[in-house]
């Protein structure tokens, strides 16, 4: 028999104000990208420039972080004979999207005190690139790991020393909110994601920030088969529908009206949401920060709280991380692991030798002690607080003083 999940790892926000616009959208007619994405755009746009002094950013959306990712990379001149360097510590899809044009990954291992790409490891890779030009690298790829921003400061610093481009995996990042502006905005490129899990939700989806109007144009017509009218234009403009010319091979990688005005509705709840999972990890903050054999997740400035990573002392406990886990299951709290780094996989593992767990030590040491607690908006205090109690129950079954 299955055990009962009594505190699901994580559930959607969704309510009637979501299900009227999607409506609205299936009546008018029109459910693919149109008016409705138009509109998601510049209200993305806008809502990033209400961070930042100069109101340029501008927004593309996309069925997916990944297409944004991969959007971004080529925009940014990622290609066959070209590198990148981002973090193991990542969904797979971030450093896939290189491979997918081509180019080389270059991996730099995290912080010891944060789940964040480390800007001291990334200068020392590229001082020995310098010496023995084996790459040609084209762009850093930092990844806000759970909501909690990566030094971007240091990074923005040493791209602009070696004539690099910054393309930011926001994909946890919204609404992390710095003095310089939301993350995202930060780089020549930031990507979100609007997975289901995350803090805004399509159900699927994403979107492309830049200040870069070059880039917004490259990728625009990337996003739609190289098109150099958009489908909605094509409809609605008085020039002939059928005429238009492909400029380039792009993809398929467009949101549609019905995700966007979901989108839309979501945007408005970003304050609400942010608060509601703000105050969930007060109280685990709080309670957690009582018992030895725990850690609670790093801060950082702006940090969205878009996932709650509770790290283990294992010289603490009899049992290792994914033991604890698996207790957690069995007393109904539903949990997850963010990430399991990329040298774990075989394909990466074949592609270099010495991508091995021993040469990324920061990457692993967080991988076998954290685990990834329930977090959404909806979630009720009483969720919050049988979590911690599981918690409490197994460290104190399985403690080793």
């Amino acid at each position: 028999m299955s055990t009962e999940i009594k505190v699901p790892f994580t559930r959607p926000s969704i309510n009637e104000e979501e299900e009227k616009a999607v409506l609205e959208v299936i009546r008018s007619g029109w459910l693919t990208t149109g008016k409705v994405t138009l509109a998601f755009e510049k209200e993305f746009s806008d809502f990033m420039n209400s961070g930042l002094k100069e109101k340029n950013v501008m927004s593309l959306a996309v069925n997916s972080n990944t297409s944004g990712m991969i959007l971004a990379m080529h925009a940014c001149g990622v290609k066959p004979g070209t590198a990148v360097i981002t973090t193991p510590y990542t969904f797979v899809s971030t450093a896939a999207c290189a491979k997918h044009l081509g180019a080389d990954v270059i991996f730099c291992d995290i912080e010891k005190d944060s789940y964040n790409i480390d800007p001291d490891k990334i200068q020392k890779i590229l001082e020995e690139n310098e010496k023995s030009r084996k790459y040609n690298i084209k762009a850093i790829v930092p990844v806000h790991i759970a909501g909690t921003l990566c030094n971007m400061k240091r990074i923005l610093e040493l791209a602009k020393k070696y004539n690099l481009r910054v393309i930011e995996d926001a994909a946890h990042s919204f609404p992390s909110l710095t003095e310089s502006g939301y993350a995202g905005t930060l780089g020549d490129c930031g990507v979100f994601s609007f997975y289901a899990t995350k803090p805004l939700t399509t159900g699927e989806g994403g979107m492309v920030c830049t200040k870069d109007p070059e880039l917004l144009r490259t990728m625009q017509i990337m996003r739609l088969h190289g098109m150099d009218r958009t489908t909605w234009d094509r409809y609605t403009s008085p020039k002939a529908s059928w005429q238009y010319d492909i400029v380039a091979p792009g993809y398929k990688f467009n949101l549609p009206d019905i995700l966007s005005a979901i989108g839309r509705v979501q945007l408005k709840k970003t304050e609400e949401f942010y608060q509601k999972r703000k105050h969930i990890c007060d109280i685990y903050n709080r309670e957690f920060s009582k018992i030895d054999f725990v850690e609670i997740p790093p801060d950082t400035e702006g940090n969205a709280w878009h996932l709650y990573l509770l790290r283990l002392k294992l010289d603490k406990l009899k049992i290792n991380r994914d033991d604890f886990s698996k207790q957690l299951q069995e007393n109904g709290i539903g949990v997850s692991m963010h990430f399991i780094p990329l040298f774990h996989f075989s394909y990466w593992q074949s592609l270099d030798s010495s991508f091995t767990k021993d040469n990324y030590p920061n990457a692993e040491d967080h991988f076998i002690r954290t685990i990834t607690l329930p977090l959404w908006p909806d979630m009720s205090d009483e969720m919050a607080y049988e979590t911690i109690e599981a918690v409490k129950k197994i460290g104190k079954e399985n403690y080793a003083g």
